[in-house]
């Protein structure tokens, strides 16, 4: 009968206290093991030739080798699985239907002697738990708020159409105390992502260091394993608050375990608490989350002192960075080049820049009462954000500092093309630039005949300025308009004066009323 296999710390045990002298029935009651046992291991020792102590480089499967090594009866091996041809047929399983017992049918019918199911299930465990090593992540006080959208949605009611919403809600969590944050809103746009953060940031009463999103086109424009490019406004809004935006990385959903975890307890916890509830506005909706937050925030750990309000108290809140004097304002970016009028169009609006900046690429920053315009990450201009298309703010610092000098694009150059093309022609660009309150201002119009004299032979472009100013209509539209419509082709005459005739039998004179008054006055 074979002896019962010890653990290798039992072994070394036996081999000690054998080298010591120690009997071996001494042995099997110190070990608490059987005496028969302790006799076998002595004899593997002995035909080992095995001394105390081992050599310092020997490790475990070392002592084995050479205990069983000895041995005259070898335990018989027994052929193993292929591992990863098993576990690629059950990946494939929802196309196939394919199980673990039935893959070792299978394996049992082509080895016999080979594992039991019992023993095949448990070694497929073990080699697939060798396959994915995950790294613990350690979660400084302070320094980590991981956030996304969760995948359950709630639906809010139009009251007046019955129209059904589908309101999102986002997750915000600590990383050392599990703090959450939520709150439902309309969609998971720019201004509703950044509006989230600016709440959860106060819900928390400071700010982490990092802040970690999933790659989100909202949060991330172009996602990369190894330089993501964080969408503008989310940057701009990370300096104000003195976070940094770390990305977590691509389909690896293990670097925000937390908020994905976080996601799972809001939708058990919160949103599956309001499932039989209706809604009607998005307030209501918020007012029954913050309600159930409170309650998931101070409910007690199950392994763990404590709850998650009180581990955020002692540990997240003393770390978290203080918040600004003032909350962040929504700021829109977008890449614009200067014109020759020295000015860029910012929503239909045109605003100044230094004039040295002509055709350059700058960046505009939007926000709600502002525009700021930035040239190599330099604010160069500040503008009183105006909502009026077609309209013009010019800072007269940003003109040259005399119009003669400014030779690029003087009016009398853009008159004088406008005069080659003909008299109508020139008439017209005249007439655009004098009825600006800076000349720089009618530039774009001008240019606009230019190009419509490349698209127009000379000819119509001349009969559609002579069209449009003798409507009145000087500007860059109403030529346009006149092409487009091909009415320059129509003759322009004056109108013909039509000649009424002073006396007529139908016609009644001032004297037919005034006698009609006086037949209506009272006696």
């Amino acid at each position: 009968m074979a002896a019962e296999r010890l653990s290798m710390r039992k072994i070394k045990e036996v081999l000690r206290l054998h080298a010591a002298g120690v009997s071996a029935r001494a042995i099997s009651e110190s070990l608490r093991i059987s005496h028969s046992t302790v006799n076998d291991y002595v004899r593997r020792i002995k035909a080992a030739q095995l001394s105390w102590p081992l050599p310092a480089c020997w490790a475990d499967a070392d002592l084995e080798a050479q205990l069983w090594g000895a041995s005259t009866a070898a335990p018989r091996s027994r052929p193993l699985p292929d591992w990863q041809g098993i576990h690629e047929e059950l990946q494939r399983k929802q196309r196939t239907g394919v199980t673990l017992q039935l893959l070792w049918l299978e394996y049992k019918q082509a080895h016999p002697e080979g594992l039991q199911y019992s023993q095949f299930c448990q070694r497929y465990a073990d080699w697939r738990g060798r396959l994915d090593r995950v790294m613990r992540q350690q979660h400084r006080a302070g320094e980590k708020a991981f956030v996304d959208f969760a995948g359950q949605t709630v639906p809010v009611i139009d009251r007046s159409s019955g129209a059904v919403h589908e309101a999102e809600v986002f997750v915000g969590v600590l990383g050392a105390s599990n703090y959450t944050y939520a709150e439902g809103c309309e969609s998971q746009q720019l201004s509703v992502w950044i509006g989230c953060h600016v709440h959860m940031y106060d819900y928390f009463g400071g700010v982490p260091t990092y802040t970690i999103p999933d790659n989100t086109r909202t949060a991330v424009r172009h996602a990369c394993f190894y330089d993501p490019d964080i969408n503008p406004t989310y940057q701009d809004m990370a300096a104000h608050y003195n976070t940094a935006i770390v990305p977590a990385r691509v389909r690896k959903p293990r670097d925000k375990s937390k908020v994905e975890v976080g996601v799972q307890v809001v939708e058990r916890w919160i949103l599956a608490r309001l499932r039989h509830q209706t809604f009607f506005t998005m307030s209501a909706l918020n007012d029954q989350i913050a309600r159930l937050l409170e309650q998931l925030n101070e409910r007690p750990f199950q392994k763990l002192d404590g709850c998650r309000r009180s581990r955020f108290e002692r540990i997240d809140r003393p770390a978290l960075q203080p918040l600004p004097a003032q909350p962040y304002e929504m700021a829109l970016w977008q890449r614009a080049r200067v014109n020759i009028d020295y000015h860029v169009e910012v929503c239909g609006h045109y605003y100044s820049v230094p004039h040295r900046l002509v055709r350059e690429r700058v960046d505009v920053c939007i926000r709600r009462h502002t525009v700021e315009i930035l040239h190599g990450g330099r604010r160069v201009a500040a503008h009183v954000r105006q909502l009026q298309r077609g309209g013009f703010s010019t800072d007269p610092a940003h003109r040259p500092p005399a119009h003669a000098q400014y030779v690029a694009w003087p009016p009398s150059r853009l008159i004088t093309w406008a005069q080659q093309n003909g008299p109508q022609t020139g008439a017209m660009a005249r007439q655009i630039i004098d009825s600006k309150t800076h000349p720089e201002q009618g530039y774009r119009a001008c240019l606009g005949l230019m190009r419509l004299a490349g698209r127009y032979s000379p000819a119509r472009l001349e009969a559609a300025c002579a069209r449009a100013l003798h409507m009145g209509a000087c500007a860059y539209r109403s030529v346009q308009s006149i092409l487009d419509n091909g009415l320059d082709q129509v003759p322009l005459h004056e109108p013909t004066p039509i000649d009424l005739p002073q006396q007529h039998d139908h016609l009644r004179g001032q004297d037919y009323y005034a006698s009609d008054l006086k037949e209506q006055q009272p006696c």
